[in-house]
């Protein structure tokens, strides 16, 4: 059994899309747990404020094989559309962030959108080579790009 954590996001009807991801996620995976939703700024263009959170899951699938036979397949059934600026607007983003322990996207320790949803997963994983942790680097980017709280609506969840 693989552990993988999944960031997702989205900034296009974000309450539909992650709650519709999440369903999806759930018939895939055995999601085992999941972050708060927090809404931080769109980076890299102009667009709507993102609706970013994270899971934890377990799967039988590798990771190159998770990223094509599912979350890409979610991404495809939520219109997400691929353009030339990767930063663009989209109904879903779908991203192994750390896959059996081993981190597959280093952005962890630097973008909130990152750090802060995956911190409440994993708050002791320290940066390389250092004893500062996801949680306290999570801390300092909360600040720094204004991330916040996003409560949603009551039967948001489906558990």
């Amino acid at each position: 059994m693989n552990e993988a954590i999944i960031l997702i996001g989205s900034n296009i009807n974000p309450q539909k899309n992650i709650r519709d991801c999440l369903i999806h996620l759930t018939d895939r995976l055995t999601v085992l747990t999941r972050s708060r939703i927090w809404k931080t700024e769109s980076l890299g263009s102009k667009g709507p404020n993102f609706l970013n959170l994270a899971i934890k899951a377990n799967t039988t699938l590798d990771e190159k094989q998770l990223k094509m036979s599912v979350l890409r397949k979610i991404e495809d059934q939520l219109k997400r559309v691929r353009l030339s600026n990767k930063n663009a607007p989209r109904t879903i983003d779908l991203d192994t962030i750390i896959f059996n322990n081993r981190i597959i996207d280093n952005d962890l320790w630097v973008k909130g959108f990152i750090a802060i949803p995956i911190a409440e997963l994993m708050p002791s994983l320290c940066f390389p080579g250092s004893t500062r942790n996801l949680k306290v680097i999570a801390e300092e980017l909360k600040s720094s790009e204004q991330a916040e709280l996003f409560i949603p609506p009551e039967g948001f969840f489906l558990n």
